[in-house]
């Protein structure tokens, strides 16, 4: 059974951690590196899972998952190319995973002993409830065999596609940070409801539940799509969300008015610059990371 080292007990590494033993994974296959005392000693307990140090986790994993900070990787990558340089040569073939915003397979390639396979994934917040996606990018030395194997670790916590590393900025811009544009739609919603005339609790639950159920509706219509390939989602360029908006919108009616309103306001156009801003400052970002 392959091992699998995730460096960093933060949110992300413990997301990944809980959907991994959730999914079946044994504790004695999984470890995990915190430096925080603290964070390692809640770790330990709640998960009863083994906690040390970087370099310690390297020596016995097929899989490293490096799951800190940005700021942080240049010392974390150190630690586990040394640790990973002194393993013996029959030793099994270590695959290295980032998840950390902005740093390319490249870099890692670079620091790592020669040939290393990287795998770069940017997954998003709703992994912390096992509802996220992961966009998975292949390094130069990263198989199909290799992808395969870390795309079975990140459905755990949702669900999984396969992009170009070229295409991770767009893909930052629209699940990585589509959250926050979510919660703020949310927000804005609840708002209105107040201030036409609804408690702020009665606003606030007719807010979230319609948006679940709107969710609901669009997952089962992706799910029943024709499969492209795209993931595993049943995803298609078809235009699902607008034949749902077209259903739900009688003519005349009040619906109607609602999206008048919205479309007169610039909803499509502040969407499509917010997207871009985001992608060109993870581009900005991953500039400084190279």
């Amino acid at each position: 059974m392959a091992r699998i080292a995730i460096i960093g007990g933060g949110s992300i590494g413990e997301a990944l951690l809980a959907g991994l033993l959730g999914a079946g994974k044994q504790v004695k296959d999984l470890v995990v590196a915190e430096r925080d005392a603290a964070r390692a000693k809640y770790l330990s307990e709640r998960y009863k899972v083994l906690v040390t140090t970087a370099g310690d986790a390297v020596d016995t994993a097929t899989y490293v998952v490096v799951a800190v900070k940005p700021t942080d990787v240049g010392t974390v990558v150190a630690e586990i190319a040394d640790a990973a340089a002194k393993l013996e040569s029959n030793a099994a073939e270590q695959v290295f995973v980032s998840v950390a915003a902005g740093v390319t397979t490249g870099y890692y390639e670079n620091k790592l002993p020669a040939g290393s396979p990287v795998v770069r994934v940017m997954p998003n917040a709703p992994m912390l409830v096992g509802g996220g996606i992961s966009a998975l990018a292949p390094g130069r030395f990263a198989t199909a065999e290799h992808l395969k194997e870390v795309s079975a670790l990140f459905e755990s916590v949702g669900w999984v596609l396969t992009v170009a590393e070229s295409q991770l900025d767009a893909v930052t811009a629209v699940s990585g940070s589509g959250p926050a544009y979510f919660f703020l739609m949310v927000e804005a919603l609840v708002d209105a409801g107040v201030d036409a005339g609804l408690t702020r609790a009665v606003a606030t639950s007719l807010a979230v539940k319609t948006i679940a159920g709107s969710a609901g509706m669009l997952l089962e219509r992706l799910d029943n799509a024709a499969p492209d390939g795209d993931g595993g989602m049943g995803l298609t360029v078809d235009t699902a969300a607008a034949q749902l908006r077209a259903t739900v919108t009688s003519p005349g009616g009040t619906t109607a008015a609602g999206l008048r309103e919205l479309e007169r306001g610039g909803l499509r156009a502040a969407v499509a610059n917010a997207v871009q801003a985001a992608k060109e400052r993870s581009e900005q970002l991953g500039t400084t990371r190279a």
